[in-house]
């Protein structure tokens, strides 16, 4: 009986072939790719054993001398070590209560692991603590905190890191022409053309309602003023937006536009509220 390679190897792309076209269609696509491919694996192991059993079978050799030589071969390589039919040659000749002991080779995978590791310890030890070179503790560090400011940048361009504890007034140009922008979009019906007030207070005098200072500001702007009509603007601006709005408040500060409303609110100390604030973190 001869071994039919042909059918082994279409058996072998049917079964690969079942396997795609099963993990493409079915709707539970991951569920049946898994299970597809477990027994893709398994006809695989039985066509392999069939296999096995039919060369054995055709060459008469059931002890596996002849397929199995080359890994016998391979191991004998890896360990040297001597063969069972020749293992008296290496006995050695003291007795242990009928336990004797046979005289084997170190195996040369142990060796080369050994001077494996020697030659990795050197090499590491001349590129870490000699040379200087490697990506020692210290350095990694470093770069860590390099990244990690690198980050925080980018998160601060973005305005992800801003809040009302951490804005500051911004002094670009094209920042307050954008908070210009939006203050003129949102805020004249309230507050007036100039800021001057209308229903909302006006904003260019020293008196604030919810507190002045960047911060007050933004906070106000950010949470609104429910009670008084004023809706929080956190889910329409984005903080660098808010930032700019604030920005532009500020800015316009002590302008006495025409028409301006009476002042409202507590006039603000921005030396004692820097104090208080201090104090308090």
């Amino acid at each position: 009986m001869k071994t039919n390679y042909k059918s082994f190897l279409a058996l072998f792309f049917l079964l690969l072939s079942q396997n795609v076209f099963a993990a493409g269609n079915q709707p539970d696509a991951d569920l049946m790719s898994i299970a597809t491919k477990m027994l893709t694996a398994t006809f695989l192991l039985i066509a392999f054993v069939v296999w096995l059993a039919l060369v054995y079978s055709e060459k008469n050799d059931f002890a596996g001398d002849f397929f199995l030589s080359p890994l016998r071969k391979f191991f004998q390589f890896l360990t040297k070590s001597t063969p069972i039919e020749k293992e008296q040659s290496i006995l050695l000749s003291h007795d242990y209560d009928g336990i004797k002991e046979l005289d084997n080779r170190i195996p040369p995978w142990f060796h080369a692991l050994f001077w494996g590791a020697i030659i990795f310890g050197a090499i590491y030890l001349v590129k870490f603590h000699v040379i200087g070179s490697g990506n020692v503790q210290e350095e990694e560090y470093l770069e860590e905190i390099r990244i990690a400011d690198a980050e925080q940048q980018i998160l601060i361009k973005t305005g992800a890191l801003l809040n009302e504890e951490t804005v500051t007034v911004s002094n670009d140009a094209s920042a307050i022409q954008e908070g210009k922008g939006i203050f003129v979009k949102n805020c004249v019906a309230c507050h007036g053309q100039n800021a001057e007030g209308i229903v909302g207070p006006n904003l260019t005098d020293d008196y604030w309602i919810h507190g002045g200072g960047i911060k007050n500001v933004f906070k106000t702007i950010k949470y609104g003023v429910p009670q008084k009509g004023m809706i929080s603007w956190q889910s329409q601006l984005n903080p660098n937006q808010m930032q700019a709005v604030s920005s532009y408040v500020l800015s316009i500060h002590g302008t006495n536009p025409p028409n301006a409303k009476a002042p409202e609110g507590v006039k603000y100390d921005e030396k004692a509220d820097s104090t208080l604030s201090g104090a308090n973190s």
